[in-house]
């Protein structure tokens, strides 16, 4: 056997050589596609010949003008898997912007021609690398397409995932095509290509079968769905199959709902047929499959789902059957997914109280794997839906029961060794059990908990039950109860009653602000902030909005703000606000001394979080706006603005007034005003910027609102404004606008509040510095009497600021030229000015203020 093996070696070696020798001599003749092939064949032979190689390298240096060529030879002739790393990488890189339309072109047939099964999977990425970067390439595919669909989609398909998607992108590129009718016959077959790769025996290429299916769907819905006829449903149902990948399980459930959407009637009648046909068959792989599909649909369809599951019988039937014929913990498994998603429908939840209970508290027990703690999920849900609106004592029984499923989700969550499912059901425990004030203390005590919990989040980004559910559990622990006013609380009680509930507003003691503030610094030591910027680097909505909610809470402790903007979260909120904003943003501004809403402004009604922006405005309210926002770093200060300005925007322009629960929340208003007037400090550019953005906003909240604390804050921020040029043109340009604010400032130094007429008077005293501000205030007949007893008020108060203040806008307004300082005099004179003047100076210590306040009684007097 040896000898007739090394003749036939030496024979191929022969050959092969002959191969090689006539390749070079047709190459020399220009025959060089003839030429590949019988090198092709004699590398077949024997691929490591001397000669072989020679006639290679001759052949190379003959036609090969650049390196991608090379390397696509060698992969494609002489199976050379490191050549093909080498192609992807060189496709991936810069150098690939050189590479000219007929080389990649050429690089692409050297793949093509071999069989997809004789070369390594770097060919998925060889291909799908050439037509994403080259119009030609893909030229080539739809052409190829158009020749022979179903002959060259079987070709790419078994070439991998990129490949196969490859195709869905070129069929949708209309530039490709000779015409539409061309396009939409090659995109019908296609579609229906992959739905048959999909109904083949077995799931190997499921998830590649379902890609094509979900963009082409998504893309051209309404002459596509046609062509998913039952069998192709029972296709798409069966891979909802609870063990098949995630990814999987994603792309079918949103073909399905897809359909669902344009053929309602026709997607019920083949779901419930199939339902109804697997469970018939009383076999566990059928009811694997028909629990998988219920489950996974039931939140799409919940109404469908709900009426099968209800159907009489069902569940009385099939309990015995778990219990002593389908003993399979698959099939088990799949059981407990269904009742778990189940428990959405009230009907449904009431139906598995009745049959399913003793069953769930035996799995508790004695279920293996997974089975504990989706059971005890399943029990947690039944039982908290079953608490409300219960009487005291069966709430306390209830809260016992509860308090028994918590100890297994906080067990299991915190052991070490554990597979992300096992963590899901846990976290999926929790997320509900969580609702409840007691439990709530209960986590919130356990530091391995919270340690296990934020661990979880920071493994598992991408997986949407563990952040979505571990997210929820920090929002039910930082949750802070509503203050309603008395009238609220009435109307509560009232629906309370109709409803023959507790009153809403009678909230456990554990849920007062005290036990959810320690929570919440409880949390923040722990380290949930930089937790929460981890899962937001790719941020869904639904984990986004929890954050920002999240945020909100823990912000709300002033002792805490600091801890929270170390670990990033300013920077990661006016992310969050910019995320909803949309492009244009930068768009010119009006001037200063017309403030209006600007466009960007204008635009974010319904882009900025304001869960995000108000958490931003408790951060930045007492903090140093230098410390947070150092010089030439991002996010720059200025970006914090327009978050802050979204809070002060009317309800009139993005909802009413008075909603369902009442008149606006005013303190998202006041802790943004806050915020500004300490940014307003930071730089005359954060200034001119508050002042573009919310200067109109601010007036408004003067004149509508009559909250004390709210006033006494815009005031303030007009104070810290009007010490920048910017600020003080309002008031300057002699527009009667300009005067309207002046006789505003003036009637909020007339206030009862003193912090309000002192930040009043400050703004007053820095204007009335300038002839422009003085010279319309003086010539206002109808205000100027009002204007000086205001000032002779300031000028008496007891508080020592507020006489500084007054004293200082006297001598300005006194100071005015050209005969206005003279009219002041002897209004001032009019209203007893020099005793009230020389009564206020009896108490006087401070020597500035004392200096002040005898210049303007000299003048008063005539003496100067």
């Amino acid at each position: 056997m040896a000898a007739v093996s090394r003749l036939t070696r030496a024979l191929s070696e022969e050959r092969a050589s002959i191969l090689a020798t006539e390749a070079i001599q047709l190459a020399k003749s220009g025959k060089l596609d003839v030429a590949a092939a019988r090198l092709r064949e004699a590398a077949v032979l024997a691929h490591d010949n001397v000669d072989v190689q020679a006639a290679f390298i001759a052949l190379h240096d003959g036609q090969s003008t650049s390196p991608l060529i090379d390397l696509c030879r060698r992969y494609a002739h002489y199976h050379n898997n490191r050549a093909g790393d080498d192609a992807i990488a060189y496709l991936r890189s810069s150098d690939a912007l050189n590479l000219s339309s007929s080389a990649a072109l050429e690089c692409l047939k050297l793949v093509l021609e071999e069989p997809p099964s004789k070369l390594s999977d770097a060919q998925d990425a060889i291909v799908s690398e050439l037509a994403r970067g080259n119009l030609q390439i893909r030229q080539y595919l739809a052409t190829r397409l158009i020749g022979s669909t179903t002959e060259f989609f079987e070709d790419m398909f078994a070439r991998g995932d990129e490949s196969a998607n490859i195709l869905r992108s070129v069929v949708l590129e209309a530039k490709l095509w000779p015409s539409e009718h061309v396009r939409f016959r090659v995109e019908a077959d296609l579609f229906v290509l992959f739905i048959a790769k999909l109904m083949e025996s077995g799931h190997d290429y499921d998830g590649r079968a379902l890609k094509g299916i979900t963009l082409l769907l998504l893309a051209d819905t309404t002459r596509l769905y046609q062509h998913i006829d039952e069998d192709a449903f029972d296709a798409l149902l069966t891979s909802l199959d609870f063990r098949l990948p995630a990814d999987v399980r994603g792309q079918a459930t949103l073909v399905i709902t897809k359909f669902m959407e344009v053929s309602e009637l026709e997607a019920q009648k083949y779901f419930s047929t199939f339902i109804t046909s697997q469970v018939a068959k009383s076999k566990a792989e059928p009811l694997i499959i028909a629990f998988s599909a219920a489950a996974q649909l039931f939140p799409v369809a919940s109404n469908i789902t709900a009426q099968l599951f209800l159907t009489q019988g069902f569940l009385q039937n099939i309990m015995p059957l778990l219990q002593q014929k389908f003993t399979s913990q698959v099939v088990h498994d799949s059981f407990l997914a269904l009742i778990n998603a189940a428990c959405v429908d009230g009907a449904c939840r009431k139906a598995i109280q009745e049959h399913c209970a003793a069953w769930l508290s035996h799995k508790v027990s004695n279920g293996s794997g997974r089975q504990p703690q989706m059971a005890a999920t399943v029990l947690a849900k039944l039982r908290t839906a079953n608490a409300r609106g219960a009487g005291e004592a069966d709430q306390s029984a209830a809260n016992d029961n509860v308090s028994d499923l918590v100890d297994i989700f906080q067990k299991s969550l915190v052991i070490e060794d554990h597979d992300e499912k096992n963590i899901s059901d846990s976290i999926e425990g929790l997320a509900y059990t969580s609702l409840r004030p007691e439990v709530k203390e209960q986590l919130a005590a356990d530091p391995k908990l919270i340690k296990a919990l934020l661990s979880a989040l920071e493994e598992n980004p991408t997986s949407p039950e563990i952040t979505i559910g571990g997210l929820s559990i920090i929002s039910n622990l930082t949750h802070y109860q509503p203050n309603l006013s008395e009238e609220q609380k009435k109307m509560s009680q009232l629906k309370a009653y109709a409803n023959e509930n507790k009153p809403a507003y009678e909230i456990s003691e554990l849920e007062d602000d005290a036990h959810v503030e320690k929570r919440c610094t409880t949390l923040v030591k722990a380290g949930v902030t930089s937790t929460l910027i981890k899962l937001n680097k790719t941020p869904s909505s639904a984990t986004q909005q929890l954050t920002d909610k999240i945020l909100l809470s823990l912000t709300r402790n002033k002792s805490d703000r600091g801890t929270i903007a170390q670990q990033g979260a300013v920077r990661l909120l006016i992310s969050h606000c910019q995320l909803r904003n949309q492009p244009g943003q930068h768009k010119a501004l009006p001037p200063p001394s017309n403030p209006t809403p600007s466009p960007e402004t204008q635009n974010l009604s319904h882009q900025i979080s304001t869960d995000a922006a108000h958490a931003l405005a408790r951060i930045l309210i007492s903090l140093n706006p230098q410390h947070i926002f150092p010089a030439g770093q991002t996010p720059s200060i200025t970006s914090a603005v327009p978050p802050l300005a979204y809070l002060l925007k009317s309800p009139a322009s993005d909802g009413p007034v008075f909603s369902d629960t009442g008149p606006r929340d005013l303190l998202p208003v006041f802790e943004s005003l806050l915020s500004l007037t300490n940014l307003a400090s930071a730089s005359q550019d954060v200034a001119n910027a508050i002042i573009r953005s919310s200067f109109s906003d601010v007036e408004d909240l003067l004149l509508s609102t009559s909250h004390e604390r709210v006033r006494r804050a815009a005031v303030e921020l007009i104070c810290n404004l009007v010490a920048f040029p910017n600020g003080i043109i309002l008031y300057a340009d002699g527009s009667r606008k300009a005067l309207e604010r002046m006789r505003i400032l003036v009637a909020m130094a007339d206030v009862d509040d003193d912090k309000t007429r002192s930040a009043a008077g400050g703004a007053l005293a820095m204007l009335t510095e300038y002839e422009e501000v003085r010279k319309p205030m003086i010539e206002d007949n109808e205000k100027i009497g009002r204007t000086i007893e205001v000032v002779l008020d300031m000028v008496s108060d007891k508080d020592l600021g507020l006489k500084h203040r007054g004293f200082c806008v006297l001598s300005n307004l006194l100071g005015s030229e050209q005969g206005r300082g003279e009219a002041v005099r002897k209004i001032c004179n009019e209203h007893s000015g020099i005793e009230t003047v020389k009564s206020a100076l009896r108490d006087v210590r401070e020597q500035t203020v004392l200096e002040i306040g005898v210049g303007v009684l000299k003048i008063l007097m005539g003496r100067t």
